[in-house]
């Protein structure tokens, strides 16, 4: 995480993820970068353009005058103006570094109104490869105390320990392991005990406070939030469990409607196509 994108425009909604992405940048001694999209001159004409460009750019220095003397270090705080798709743009500055994560609002207003309401919202999170934390209108934490991470059946549901456990280390975090299933049957409960027990012993190896807890529920999404505010969390990490083509920026279920619902910040992460079984693989290495 030595890199955090963070969408901006302006909107109070767009600040609160800015004063999230510190919490993650003065922690990790991050760059933080905040991206402004403009519309494709053609749609404001050129004069249109350059005066909005201007606005944007005051607007960001204010920000920068405000924020830095908050921030670990200010030559290390930085703005971009860009032009085109505003998803895609997010998307590309983040893929521009591998060590990179995007922090935003889900709720924003004026040039984000379009892409952060409806079916939209996501296409971030759908598009990107790297990990994604979003936050909901509400109260910013203060620090990240306690982290939920969800155990499915699935076999990528491992794949988001590594960074969930680099986070829960960096704050001095206790994560807390949730076995998860709509139903319980052998099967189920056997690879749900084994996943559980893997992501456990993980966490313990690296000295990580953590808890393990079995939840079965019909509405996995309302479980998963309720025993999230039950525990006071800040944090809850998920897969984002892509379906079809990427560019038809369909989530899975659990992934939407998680971040649609979820009032504590919520991590996603996109399964990758390698996995090794019986491993947890992240950026090209095994534990």
């Amino acid at each position: 995480m030595k890199h955090i994108i963070v969408p901006i425009d302006f909107s109070e909604e767009s600040i609160n993820g800015l004063r999230m992405a510190f919490i993650f940048g003065n922690k990790f001694k991050a760059r933080l970068q905040m991206v402004y999209v403009q519309k494709f001159p053609s749609d404001l004409g050129r004069v249109g353009f350059e005066e909005e460009k201007r606005r944007v750019d005051a607007e960001f220095k204010k920000i920068i005058e405000e924020f830095s003397p908050k921030f670990h270090d200010a030559d290390k705080l930085e703005f971009f103006v860009k032009k085109g798709k505003i998803y895609r743009e997010i998307v590309n500055q983040a893929q521009a570094f591998e060590d990179s994560v995007i922090v935003s609002s889900t709720h924003g207003a004026s040039g984000f109104e379009e892409f952060f309401m409806g079916s939209n919202s996501f296409k971030i999170v759908s598009a990107a490869e790297n990990p994604v934390i979003t936050i909901r209108h509400g109260a910013v934490p203060r620090e990240i105390k306690t982290i939920i991470l969800p155990i499915d059946s699935s076999v990528e549901t491992r794949q988001k320990v590594p960074l969930t456990a680099e986070i829960a280390k960096m704050f001095d975090a206790e994560v807390h392991v949730l076995g998860l299933s709509v139903t319980k049957s052998e099967d189920i409960d056997t690879k749900i005990e084994a996943y559980t027990k893997q992501t456990c012993d993980y966490l313990k190896e690296r000295d990580i406070k953590h808890v393990k807890h079995r939840l079965v529920a019909e509405n996995m999404v309302n479980a998963t939030i309720d025993y999230a505010l039950d525990v006071e969390a800040n944090l809850i990490s998920i897969m984002t469990e892509q379906n079809g083509c990427i560019t038809d920026f369909v989530l899975g279920s659990f992934a939407q409607q998680m971040l649609n619902k979820s009032p504590v910040p919520v991590l996603s992460i996109t399964p990758k196509d390698v996995f090794i079984a019986g491993t947890f693989r992240t950026s090209g290495a095994s534990y």
